[in-house]
């Protein structure tokens, strides 16, 4: 099997210092030539002949890949998001696409808490000034104990974060389209409620068209008067020139963010610049500990694809007859376990 990574050598270091050995023993491993993330067109031409390709968040899947790669088999994301895969187009051609393990959970919600910590202590303003030989100005901040949090989505990442919030003393209300039972000490409430109610609102509902925008302008005006909003999910879950807005008029004192409509999900660079916002350039599951734990789900990944077995995070085993028939080509028999 020819495995192909798509990682730039930084990213490679980052993702795979522990788990390209492994995979090397197992695979002829083929890496990206260039110091950047690869157009499609340049990932056909250097992942050809290559029957899995290991890709990182930032490349997408596109349809003429699939439809123009005779040899892949196999489509796997070390990380969990997919929306960038045309997972119907790989469906189409018989190629099997895989998801990570949701190994970025703990991190993602701690940097959420991180930025609300900033937002409203005023921790990264006042040492950019010292930085700058100036004396930052004794700005006064806000205390979380007390306050209310409202958490949009109870998935993995909002579950844990709703955790971290009770435990250092804030009331936490949230709301999920999902009937879900709540963690101790939250409060379910639906979404009217909870804009009303919350000094801080974090959106991690999931991305698709019916969450689009969802914190718009008519949400920013339903948010208690100097609350603040916390995205560490998907940009697009945030209208950002309502953001802006809200800023300006001050219904909203400020806005955390490590998700954005920039390229690969980063903030918008002019609304990123504001005094009033505290941004990250998408690095919520960038930890050594999340990033080893992804590259080293796609690795057992391809030990799985090499015993003959579907990948455990596989979107469309129904559609994998490309695989299957690698399989009886190599002489490995299906597990049907």
């Amino acid at each position: 099997m020819r495995v192909f990574v798509t990682h730039h050598p930084e990213d490679l270091d980052a993702y795979f210092g522990r788990s390209l050995p492994r995979l090397r023993e197992m695979c002829d491993v083929v890496l990206n030539p260039l110091d950047r993330d690869l157009t499609t067109a340049e990932l056909l031409e250097y992942s050809a002949g290559c029957h899995v390709i290991i890709a990182h968040r930032s490349t997408p899947g596109e349809a003429a890949l699939f439809e123009r790669h005779d040899a892949v088999v196999a489509f796997l994301r070390t990380a969990v998001d997919i929306s960038t895969i045309d997972v119907d187009a790989a469906s189409a051609q018989g190629i099997v696409v895989a998801r990570a393990d949701k190994s970025f959970v703990p991190t993602t919600a701690e940097l959420a808490l991180g930025l609300l910590i900033d937002v409203w202590r005023n921790i990264a303003s006042s040492t950019h000034d010292y930085r700058r030989g100036i004396e930052p100005a004794q700005r006064s901040g806000r205390q979380l104990r007390g306050k209310t949090a409202g958490i949009i989505g109870l998935g993995a990442i909002g579950r844990y974060l709703a955790e971290l919030l009770v435990g250092i003393g804030m009331e936490v209300v949230a709301t999920d389209t999902a009937h879900v039972d709540p963690p101790d000490g939250v409060e379910l409430v639906d979404l009217d409620a909870l804009l009303e109610r919350s000094d801080a609102v974090f959106p991690l509902a999931p991305a698709m068209p019916e969450t689009t925008g969802m914190i718009d302008a008519r949400a920013l005006a339903s948010m208690r008067a100097g609350a603040v909003l916390i995205n560490v999910s998907r940009g697009e879950l945030v209208d950002e020139a309502a953001v802006a807005e809200a800023l300006d008029s001050g219904q909203l004192a400020g806005f955390g963010c490590d998700v954005g409509s920039a390229p690969d999900q980063r903030p918008d660079p002019v609304l990123a610049a504001r005094a009033d916002v505290v941004a990250t350039p998408h690095l919520g599951g960038l930890t050594p500990e999340n990033a080893d734990a992804q590259a080293a789900s796609a690795v057992d990944q391809v030990e799985l694809l090499l015993d003959g077995t579907m990948p455990i995070r596989a979107v469309n085993t129904d559609a994998a007859h490309r695989l299957r028939a690698w399989w009886t080509a190599s002489g490995i028999t299906e597990s049907t376990d």
